[in-house]
């Protein structure tokens, strides 16, 4: 059977976990730059290196984290385009079922 609750948990633990890796970039990118806009020649140029090192950080963290999405939803189809085919008589009833939902829903305005 398909186990879509493990699945979507995972998926918005990595998403939050996103979020969050990304909230702590930004802010350490504006400390950087709040002190980088008060400071010149040297130390500017050590805090620009170490803004574009958090910013090449950051998109290789997206980068990961879009790869892992990718991966998620290809075994979550996986797994749909398994229970299709172990199920395929509860499949066309559910599709039946929403597209009845959806008709009346549209009938109606």
């Amino acid at each position: 059977m398909l186990d879509t609750t493990r699945t979507s948990r995972s998926i918005d633990d990595g998403i939050q976990a996103a979020g969050a890796d990304m909230k702590v970039l930004v802010k350490d990118a504006q400390a950087l730059l709040t002190a980088a806009a008060s400071l010149t020649g040297v130390k500017a140029d050590e805090l620009r290196t170490r803004g574009m090192e958090l910013l090449d950080r950051a998109m290789g963290k997206a980068s990961q984290y879009q790869g892992q999405a990718v991966i998620k939803s290809k075994e979550l189809a996986e797994t749909a385009d398994v229970y299709v085919k172990d199920n395929p008589w509860r499949t066309v009833a559910a599709a039946a079922s929403v597209g009845l939902l959806v008709g009346i829903y549209l009938g109606r305005k």
